[in-house]
């Protein structure tokens, strides 16, 4: 179902939510929480569809907050309020309220939404871009319990992770530390089936990918070791070595769908590492909404301490490397061109046999 509201308020727009729940024949709301999604007309449709997808496992009211402020003085001068309401199959498993606020009104986004947050229920405001620096101060962002942002579409995204840094409030996390779940909870079961003593870390990963910071602060915060940070192609995090004193951990993803578990003593394992859509990650972000302790530390760890692998060290390896292939090679034509061993032992018998007919 599907309801049109032009120049509307907050009391008609909650009528009508409960005028289409009972013509769907259900009275009771049964939602579990709120989701303000504060975008644009550009990225209102993809965030819209995550969050349906998402509310198959968390029934929510999704408000989706669009400020047209207007370019020219006499738009912004229209203060004006359209609503979209989607009840039942178009809007996943709740209700979602589309909110187009014109003019002045857009400043004052919080006096709108306020009304129409689920009374008793957890409110989350997701910010899929253009999140504000300080998202715990922001109106929207301080009426909920939980704040999510996503530094990746930032302009300089790893340059994100310090302002997160800065304005990090209980509650906030982003989705940057969400993409990297599979990997750390990969590494955490191996170091489980493999106690060694970690001397050394490097993570490798494309350029400008948050993710791939985070994924190294939290081994510097948790292992207490130096982490390296190696840029590759991608796509997103490719590699994670842990360097023991019984032989590399390494944990490898070149094509972004499945990963390869490299062990001492144990034989190479497939894991399941697919990068997962948006959908999953809010679904994910959604089943806890208490501070995340584990994000804060890494987060406000500074980047600065990931380093650089040393130019010395990549041409010392790079050299090794071709050493080991050019004694390989030279062995391998070592032996195409001796004799076998049982060959040339039969040989030598017989021209001994030969050799002591002619003296006799």
């Amino acid at each position: 179902m599907k309801i049109d509201l032009t120049d509307t308020t907050s009391s008609k727009i909650n009528a009508a939510l409960m005028e289409a729940r009972r013509a769907s024949g259900s009275t009771a709301a049964g939602m579990v929480l709120t989701l303000v999604i504060v975008t644009d007309e550009g990225s209102a449709y993809d965030a819209l569809k995550a969050a349906n997808d998402a509310s198959r496992e968390h029934p929510s009211r999704t408000l989706a907050v669009i400020k047209r402020a207007g370019r020219s003085p006499r738009a912004r001068a229209e203060t004006r309020l359209d609503a979209e309401i989607l009840v039942g199959s178009d809007a996943g498993s709740g209700e979602t309220v589309i909110l187009r606020m014109h003019g002045e009104l857009a400043a004052h986004a919080q006096s709108v939404v306020l009304p129409l947050l689920l009374p008793d229920a957890p409110v989350v405001v997701w910010w899929p871009e253009n999140a504000p620096l300080h998202p715990a101060q922001d109106p929207l962002g301080a009426l909920a319990q939980r704040r999510i942002t996503d530094a990746v579409t930032a302009e300089s995204p790893v340059g994100q992770l310090a302002q997160r840094a800065q304005s990090y409030t209980p509650g906030d996390t982003d989705l940057a530390w969400t993409r990297i779940t599979g990997w750390r909870s990969m590494l955490a079961a191996a170091l489980d089936q493999r106690p060694s003593t970690i001397t050394s870390a490097a993570v490798e990963g494309e350029s400008y990918n948050p993710s791939v910071e985070l994924l190294g602060l939290w081994l510097h915060t948790r292992l207490h070791v130096p982490v390296e940070r190696v840029v590759t192609n991608g796509p997103g995090i490719t590699a994670v070595h842990l360097r023991t004193t019984g032989g590399d951990i390494t944990l490898d993803r070149p094509d972004g769908l499945m990963g390869t578990l490299s062990m001492p003593g144990s034989p190479d394992r497939q894991v399941a590492l697919k990068r997962r859509e948006t959908a999953e990650l809010i679904a994910e972000e959604l089943r806890r909404l208490d501070p995340d302790d584990i994000y804060a530390a890494a987060v406000r760890t500074p980047v600065e301490r990931l380093k650089e692998p040393d130019a010395a060290e990549v041409a010392a390896a790079a050299a090794k490397a071709g050493e080991a292939g050019e004694e390989a090679v030279a062995a391998e034509a070592e032996a195409a061109a001796d004799p076998a061993p049982a060959s040339g032992g039969s040989g030598r018998k017989t021209a001994a046999k030969r050799a002591r007919k002619a003296d006799a």
